[in-house]
């Protein structure tokens, strides 16, 4: 398999727990020609299973933009316990007594309407030039920042009192710390908690369910880059204006000023471009001229 055909590629990958993010895609490369570029659009800690987006040669052009949507989660509270880390890594710790249903779900509707939120100190933000997890390493006090986040939703699938488990569906920004909601739900409730699982089962419209396993990567057919690009508008480029964006010259089209997918007329993702509404210019390039 050549490094040519790889070219902007795209899988829809479904990760296990146990590896980190980076290292999905560390093994995805080795299996690839020498020197293709690989990377993911969203980071899952390493305790946490789901969707993960990989992206391969210039197909990476679109990782900014494919973590910037909104994504949602499947996520197990553990109540009545604390975790340094906010997740089964841990080391945890005893909390107090599990409240009652309506307290439950009275933090959560509390939660929900939450428009900030602190960066755990178990992350890779950096605080003073340095991961906040190395500061947290070396046992240093450091002030984490605070970020904005909304909750787009919030819903309880299952609280489990004996089990001192709570399932949440939720559906949040770019930047928000599913293992601080379930930590800050914990203290609010004055019972302690942490996330014990977590899965992530869509990034704006890509699902889980049109995942593949890590392994089965490059071996099954990737996934179409114009199903990454949400809701932008597209149209079909003559052949000649199609080249003149892959060289990175504006071309003569009027269109609704803002950015549009532009397509060969064999339905591939050529560039994404700007329109002033009489000129598009190229922003980012996924195809080679002779491929046209």
């Amino acid at each position: 398999m050549s490094a040519d055909r790889l070219e902007a590629r795209a899988w829809l990958v479904d990760k296990p727990a146990g590896p980190t993010s980076h290292d999905i895609v560390r093994e995805i490369r080795r299996r690839l020609p020498r020197g293709t570029k690989v990377g993911h659009a969203g980071t899952l800690d390493p305790f946490a299973t789901g969707l993960l987006v990989i992206l391969v040669g210039r197909a990476t052009r679109l990782a900014d933009r494919i973590s910037a949507r909104a994504k949602t989660y499947r996520a197990t509270v553990r109540l009545g316990a604390r975790s340094v880390t906010g997740d089964p890594e841990g080391p945890i710790t005893p909390g107090g007594p599990i409240p009652g249903r309506p307290a439950v779900f009275a933090a959560l509707d509390a939660i929900a309407t939450r428009t900030s939120q602190r960066v755990p100190l178990y992350s890779a933000v950096r605080v003073d030039g340095q991961r906040l997890y190395e500061h947290a390493r070396r046992g240093e006090e450091v002030a984490t920042p605070e970020r904005e986040i909304r909750i787009l939703g919030l819903e309880p699938v299952q609280f489990r009192p004996a089990a001192a488990e709570l399932t949440l569906d939720l559906e949040v920004t770019k930047g928000t710390y599913v293992r601080q909601v379930a930590v800050d739900l914990g203290e609010l409730l004055g019972c302690g908690a942490y996330c014990q699982a977590l899965r992530r089962t869509a990034v704006g419209r890509l699902r889980v369910d049109d995942a593949v396993a890590p392994d089965l990567v490059p071996y099954t057919d990737p996934v179409p880059l114009t199903s990454l690009l949400a809701n932008m508008p597209t149209l079909v480029a003559a052949p000649a204006d199609a080249r003149a964006l892959v060289h990175g010259r504006q071309v003569d089209f009027a269109a609704e000023p803002g950015e549009l997918a532009v397509l060969s007329d064999r339905g591939e993702l050529v560039a994404i471009t700007a329109s002033d509404g009489e000129r598009l210019r190229p922003l980012s390039v996924f195809i080679d001229p002779e491929q046209l």
